[in-house]
């Protein structure tokens, strides 16, 4: 028998895409039940990191305005090739926004602090433990259906968005929703560092080809608490325990850390894959956030246009369940959050590409040298000539502006990068990656 949501929007999936969804929802004054499979939030691991401006002015708007505020800001990017630096960018905001134009904070405490913001919100009803196994629609709303501990229940509600994260397939078969793209071969090894790192606490330091990792990559980003995520890019097979069995993680973490004592407060192996759904509204129901796109992480573009999903998804729905807009506003979700999502993934896959040649057969292995050999500082030590650009984190090394659509116009949906004003860095000095 299925329950009435009373006007409520149902929302699939308690991450932090579905919990902004929540929030932006009920800042409209429209109330939301919140389903999600787990028996209660799991609690590890730094996952996505890095927010930007606009995420972080959407939470704020929500009353999770001191994400900004305990997030690291980093203010330089440091590019190695193998033993020498390339260059370093600062990022200086001459707007002097309020907030930074972007934030290291884990994912654990971005959720703590969403959860915290609708545990205020009189409109929004969690429920653990609520597997959706069924959805079904008529002209009128949606029924969802669900498997908990008391048997099966239901909920019937007028809208609802499916945030159900990476491991949506469910919901997607559900919907009859593709999902094509495709998988890199090559893993990514990621480890939450604890350790003293003077000179590296506003810094993100990205190594090409070290002699500590040869051939692959190795991204460094700070944390609050002395924490660093490290991201080392490791081959198809890598086995996490028999490294850290053998003490090759030791010495894998050695190489950033020297003698120095640190704790490994997570670790996790995880796959890039570049997919999309192939639609972003079936009927009443939205998708949104990873149970709609899957990005490679670099440029950190899938939580941020999962965040602005949300936004764009709550205020349409919004107005159409108050009268304000006709239904026929939710197929513009489709056409602009797709737009975005094509959009991401040229730019992500076309650096994956750069940085996880398929084959050496496929030409990019001997067409990544001579670029990234040319990057580095002229023999006068002045810093390398870089993109203009004026997006974070929108480099790419084949040198193409990561805010163009493939047709090289601006995509109809907003960028998941954020404005910010980057100023030459100084002549760089070069640094060894290992601390004595």
């Amino acid at each position: 028998m299925a329950s009435n949501g009373e006007g409520a929007v149902g929302v699939i999936g308690n991450g932090p895409v579905g919990q902004t969804t929540a929030l932006l929802l009920a800042r409209w004054g429209i109330p939301v039940v919140v389903l999600d499979n787990r028996p209660r939030r799991d609690a590890e691991g730094s996952r996505a990191i890095c927010q930007a401006r606009d995420v972080l002015d959407v939470w704020a708007a929500v009353g999770a305005g001191r994400l900004a505020d305990e997030g690291v800001t980093w203010t330089t990017a440091r590019t190695f090739h193998r033993d020498r630096e390339l260059f370093a960018w600062s990022f200086v905001d001459r707007g002097r926004s309020r907030l930074p134009a972007c934030v290291n904070i884990s994912q654990v405490r971005t959720e703590q602090v969403l959860d915290q913001a609708i545990a205020a919100q009189p409109l929004i009803e969690t429920r653990w433990a609520h597997e959706v196994v069924g959805i079904d629609q008529d002209e009128a709303g949606v029924t969802l259906r669900c498997r908990t501990s008391r048997g099966e229940v239901g909920l019937r509600v007028p809208y609802a968005v499916a945030c159900a994260g990476a491991r949506g397939e469910a919901v997607r078969r559900m919907l009859g929703v593709g999902f094509d793209g495709r998988s890199f071969d090559d893993r990514f090894l990621i480890c939450d560092i604890r350790v003293e790192l003077p000179g590296w606490e506003t810094e993100r330091r990205f190594y090409f080809d070290p002699e500590w990792n040869p051939d692959r990559q190795v991204l460094i980003h700070p944390c609050p608490d002395s924490t660093y995520r490290v991201d080392w890019q490791v081959p198809a097979g890598f086995d996490l325990d028999a490294e850290q069995a053998g003490g090759r993680l030791d010495a894998r973490i050695r190489q950033i850390t020297g003698e120095r004592r640190y704790e490994i407060v997570w670790k996790s192996v995880y796959r890039f894959h570049s997919r999309h759904a192939d639609r972003f509204r079936v009927g009443r129901v939205l998708l949104a956030g990873d149970c709609a796109h899957l990005y490679a992480p670099f440029g950190a573009r899938g939580l941020n246009s999962g965040v602005q999903d949300a936004e764009n998804a709550a205020w349409k729905l919004a107005f159409v369940l108050r009268g304000w807009a006709p239904p026929a506003l939710l197929s513009s979700y489709h056409a602009e959050r797709l737009s975005a999502a094509l959009e991401n993934l040229e730019v992500t896959s076309r650096t994956m590409d750069f940085l996880v040649p398929r084959s050496p057969a496929s030409g990019t292995w001997a067409r990544r040298s001579p670029p990234l050999t040319r990057a580095g500082p002229s023999r006068d030590g002045r810093p390398a000539a870089r993109p203009r650009c004026r997006r974070l984190a929108c480099w790419s090394p084949t040198r193409r502006c990561a805010t163009r659509s493939a047709r090289g116009s601006r995509s109809s949906g907003r960028s998941s990068a954020t404005d910010c004003s980057r100023s030459p860095a100084a002549a760089p000095t070069p640094r060894a990656p290992r601390w004595g």
